[in-house]
């Protein structure tokens, strides 16, 4: 996407603690919004719920690294726990995909989307 209508760095822009968005004027007289997990899943668009336009945030993706783990959690977490935690599933996800596992002479091969 191409056509913002401006690019405002983050620290121009005021965090709404009651909707958890950082918000920032449009000349609609309404206001772009973006939320944190967004800005934690790399999405630099902020959007005017009342008009077309757009603006492009600019920001440190990694200033808001840990932002989406946290939300998911309902809050901060011990990081060694989160390792752990984040160690086990991945051990699970790898033993649900061995389980799955069909070899067969006869089979055509295909692609399989992989996410990690």
């Amino acid at each position: 996407m191409g056509a913002y209508y401006d690019e405002i760095e983050i620290e121009d822009m005021t965090w709404d603690s009651v909707k958890g968005v950082y918000h920032y004027p449009c000349p609609c007289g309404d206001r772009f919004e973006i939320s944190r997990k967004q800005l934690a899943n790399y999405e630099d668009i902020a959007t005017c719920p009342s008009c077309s336009l757009i603006i492009r945030v600019v920001y440190d993706p990694l200033d808001f690294e840990d932002e989406a783990d946290e939300e998911d959690d309902g809050g901060a977490v011990n990081s060694e726990d989160n390792e752990t935690a984040s160690e086990d599933d991945d051990d699970q996800a790898f033993e649900d995909a061995i389980d799955k596992l069909t070899i067969s002479e006869d089979a055509v091969p295909r692609s399989i989307a992989v996410s990690a």
